[in-house]
């Protein structure tokens, strides 16, 4: 968050410098490239929305041409690495106050390299205000868009590639934001956008909604009468009024109506009978705070009830409520939430949206970039650009909220495919990826805070020793540490401030940081260096495989791919020994496995299954380099294909800690295939089939899958699932319910998970599960 400082504009870019804490450049970040422009100007704020490209480092690998030469004999390494430049899209959404709006406009006028852009998109009531200044600072014309239809569309594209996007308000949790994870079919909805006044819209399709009711009665009502009955002008202060309000001191209750006579009719003695209903009897003059809770709870039970009606109507569950009069505010969205509880008796639920003020400016841009297609991608939000949501509580108080002159920033990066479901989840609309909500469990949240607080030097210098030729390493991994400890401190106070918080987030915000600062993959030369050893070990572990009996062998390779799961290097119990102990392998880390029976054994259940009939096809959701891979996976994968089982290896497309990528995972294959024949022909004969994920996690989201891979997995007739790792099948899926059979195993490398989990450290989780019939 970049805090505004004196509220006058000023004239230039200049005055922009002395008015916020952060510099510009910032906020309105890559204006030097960016290429389009739309911008959604309301009553106090604007939003300003522009797409750029971002050239970033990314570590590419590329196999040797080997002529021939013997390279296990000569200790070459597997393949070579290349770091290149890279240009990616990416979408900026900037919030700030209309007084700032000249000195930004002056300041993105003195920065603006690309000359292509002609237009600007606007909407909202201050583009006629504001369009001669628009079109005199930028020199762009000024093309305005229906508020309508890019409230609309900005909708859609948020609850499309938001996951954690929509919430509901719970006053009495901590904290209090719940929320939801998206259904992948978002339509049809009800979105109530409250404005001065109410309008109504039944969302069907992408492109088709309709206006079904609304209302006069809105957040100008509230405005309005507030300040005739308070004589406070401003909407921030009207509402801190209503907070520290008792709207009963007004209000006619049921209980003042009827007396103890309530009971027998089955109504609350504390429900509203008149809204203002004392005021017309009583003898006193009424305090401003309770005046303005009392018109609060009218106006807000009156769009409760319209909006609850218009659900019903059209058997709709899921209502979204946006406009300025919510803005984040807890006092009406508890107003809303409990009126839509009331009147649907809990059946019909009140969802906001994270980026409600945003969604204007983001559907002005897609209208100006319908040429471009953006809909045809996925889009993800960089948690290293954005602000995420921040706690406006009115009870602290005008004076105290700064919040209304901050710059608050949104960053979407656009994803090189399109991600989809993995059509083998159950449940789609049930499925939540991750197995612990942080946001929800203090004690949880203390200690992943905390251990990610821990870990940073370690990853600082991983960074800078990932890049010995760089003169200016040391410094921008200093600035990832700063920023990324920014984060942390943020969800610290703001756990909900990305959607729900967990591991998964956590690691996630770690990466974008890492990338943010050109470490594209600090583990490039651990991951070549891993892989160029397991590999020369490979023959020797399949001649002591093959060796052995049946069931013997089959016993030796679940523990091949337990004790390869070991080498995490995002573990520190795990890197703490590598570091120190260069001999640490394979043999090292089966004596380091528990013994069976284990944490969660599911093995005999396992093998009675592999004495059936050979699966047709099994998607396996690989997880580190080296080892891991080579030693553990592929081995497993082997035994497969000679039971005559298709097998498709899904790795990630972009690196994170030592995880596999998909293209590392090609090369490795490729030398793999060159030294046994069954992994040979099942690659020529396309039985075994290496695919990207659409990630670039160390964990696994089931629903945001590479397109290709889903497509795949339908064409195959996959029909059982192997998730390896902590990442993947711990910390996400664990819980996971799929429509096949399905293995999870992980070994434990977190003292403090295994012992909430039951075991110690290094404990086993082998977990086979059958849906039911």
């Amino acid at each position: 968050m970049a805090e505004c400082g004196a509220s006058g504009s000023g004239s230039s870019g200049d005055s922009l410098d002395k008015s916020i804490t952060l510099p510009p450049d910032e906020i309105f970040r890559n204006l030097e490239n960016a290429k389009r422009f739309a911008i959604d100007i309301g009553g106090s704020l604007t939003k300003l929305a522009y797409y750029s490209t971002v050239q970033h480092k990314v570590a590419k690998v590329r196999s040797f041409d080997h002529s021939g030469k013997d390279t296990e004999r000569d200790h070459e390494p597997p393949y070579e690495i290349s770091v290149q430049e890279e240009i990616t899209a990416r979408l900026h959404f900037i919030k700030f106050e209309n007084t700032y709006i000249e000195a930004c406009l002056d300041f993105i006028k003195d920065h603006l390299v690309n000359t292509e852009t002609k237009v600007i998109q606007a909407t909202g009531g201050g583009a006629y205000k504001f369009k001669d200044l628009i079109e005199e600072k930028l020199r762009l014309k000024v093309d305005k868009e229906d508020v309508m239809t890019c409230l609309i569309k900005g909708c859609n594209f948020v609850l499309k590639n938001i996951p954690h996007e929509a919430f509901v308000y719970q006053k009495d949790s901590d904290p209090e934001f719940r929320f939801q994870t998206n259904h992948p079919h978002i339509f049809p909805y009800l979105l109530v956008n409250i404005g001065s006044g109410v309008s109504i819209v039944k969302v069907e399709t992408e492109d088709r909604f309709e206006w079904v009711g609304g209302s006069s009665i809105g957040g100008g009502t509230f405005w309005g009468l507030g300040a005739l009955l308070t004589k406070t002008k401003k909407f921030d202060e009207l509402l801190h009024l209503a907070s520290r309000g008792q709207h009963s001191n007004v209000d006619m209750l049921v209980r003042d109506v009827y007396g103890g006579a309530h009971q027998t009719l089955g109504l609350s003695g504390n429900l509203i009978a008149s809204s203002f209903g004392k005021s017309a009897t009583a003898d006193q003059e009424f305090s401003k705070e309770d005046m303005a809770k009392s018109l609060l709870h009218m106006i807000s039970n009156d769009i409760g009830q319209l909006a609850c009606l218009h659900a019903r109507l059209h058997s709709l569950d899921r209502v979204y409520f946006g406009g300025f009069f919510i803005r984040g505010h807890p006092v009406t969205m508890r107003t809303i939430t409990y009126s839509i509880n009331f009147f649907s008796k809990g059946e019909v639920q009140a969802l906001f949206l994270r980026h409600e003020g945003y969604l204007g400016a983001i559907g002005a841009f897609l209208k100006g970039a319908e040429q471009d297609n953006p809909n045809q991608y996925s889009w993800g939000e960089n948690y290293a650009g954005s602000s995420g949501l921040m706690s406006t509580s009115p009870e602290l108080g005008p004076a105290q909220r700064a919040r209304s002159g901050t710059f608050d920033l949104l960053e979407m990066d656009r994803l090189e495919r399109p991600l989809v479901n993995l059509p083998l989840l159950l449940d789609p609309p049930s499925y939540v990826p991750d197995t612990v909500d942080l946001t929800d469990d203090a004690l949880a949240r203390k200690y992943w805070l905390t251990c990610f607080e821990e870990a940073l030097d370690g990853v600082v210098k991983r960074a800078v020793a990932s890049q010995p030729d760089s003169v200016d390493a040391a410094e921008r991994a200093e600035k990832f540490r700063q920023k990324y400890w920014n984060k942390l401190q943020t969800l610290r106070q703001q756990p909900f401030a990305y959607g729900t918080l967990t591991v998964r987030s956590l690691l996630d915000t770690r990466e974008h940081c890492l990338n943010e600062f050109n470490f594209p993959d600090p583990y490039s030369k651990v991951k070549q260096r891993e892989n160029g050893v397991a590999l020369r070990c490979f023959p020797g572990v399949v001649r002591s495989l093959d060796a052995l009996g049946w069931e013997e062998r089959q016993l030796a390779l679940v523990k091949g791919l337990l004790a390869g799961n070991v080498f995490d290097w995002g573990a520190k119990a795990v890197s703490d020994v590598l570091e120190s102990d260069p001999c640490f392998g394979f043999e090292e880390a089966k004596r380091k496995l528990q013994e069976r029976p284990w944490l969660v054994d599911s093995y005999s259940e396992w093998l009675q299954r592999l004495k059936g009939p050979p699966h047709k096809c099994a998607l396996i959701f690989a997880d580190n380099s080296g080892i891991d891979i080579i030693l553990g996976v592929f081995p497993f994968v082997r035994e497969l294909l000679l039971r005559g089982t298709e097998v498709i290896l899904a790795c990630n497309s972009g690196p994170a800690l030592n995880d596999v990528t998909h293209s590392e995972s090609l090369i490795v294959a490729e030398r793999i295939a060159g030294m046994d024949p069954v992994v040979h022909s099942a690659l020529r004969e396309e039985r075994l089939l290496l695919v990207q994920t659409g990630s670039s996690s160390p964990c696994l989201d089931l629903s945001r899958l590479d397109k290709g891979l889903a497509a795949l997995v339908r064409e195959r007739g996959a029909d059982l699932v192997v998730i390896e790792g902590m990442g993947r099948a711990v910390h996400t899926n664990y819980h996971a319910a799929l429509r096949c059979e399905s293995l999870k195993l992980a070994v434990i490398k977190n003292a403090w998970l295994a012992e909430r989990l039951g075991g110690r450290l290094f404990s086993v989780i082998f977990k086979y599960e059958v849906p039911a019939e």
